[in-house]
């Protein structure tokens, strides 16, 4: 049965969890932030997915990230994979996982107007979302590493 009340989560955790299955779809697809975005926009954000109802999306903000991310993927890889232990490349974490970690890194580096813990927390809770395993303990680890790095 349909719960007509949207999820939990602002406008911005909405975006969040929009750009992660953009990005997702970008990689899977191989599409582009232009060809992804008007269907997210249209069809997907702020809409009933397997029978849930989800918060309206900042559309500005899920754009940023979505078109930020692929404009500095050549920045934001190398920087994620310095962050791995040497055992670990960025080919062999899960996909769904490494669309957290690249929209998680372009935040601390493209929108100093989020706070730190605020991004390193948006994006562990969209693990456990996905994942009930040690990923979202692996996504703490990871961009709180990078915070250290890349914020002062």
């Amino acid at each position: 049965m349909q719960d007509d009340k949207p999820r939990q989560g602002g406008a911005r955790s909405a975006s969040r969890l929009g750009a992660i299955q953009a990005l997702y779809q970008m990689e899977m697809n191989g599409e582009t932030a232009g060809e992804v975005i008007p269907e997210f926009l249209k069809y997907r954000l702020g809409s009933i997915v397997e029978d849930e109802q989800y918060n309206e999306a900042d559309n500005d903000f899920f754009q940023d990230i979505v078109r930020g991310v692929q404009a500095r993927q050549d920045e934001i890889d190398p920087l994620i994979s310095s962050a791995l232990s040497e055992d670990w490349s960025l080919e062999r974490i899960e996909s769904v996982i490494r669309a957290i970690l690249r929209a998680g890194t372009y935040e601390l580096l493209g929108r100093p107007d989020v706070p730190t813990k605020v991004i390193i927390n948006e994006y562990v809770d969209l693990a456990k979302a996905f994942f009930e395993d040690s990923k979202p303990g692996f996504v703490n680890g990871i961009l709180d590493r990078l915070a250290g790095k890349v914020r002062t």
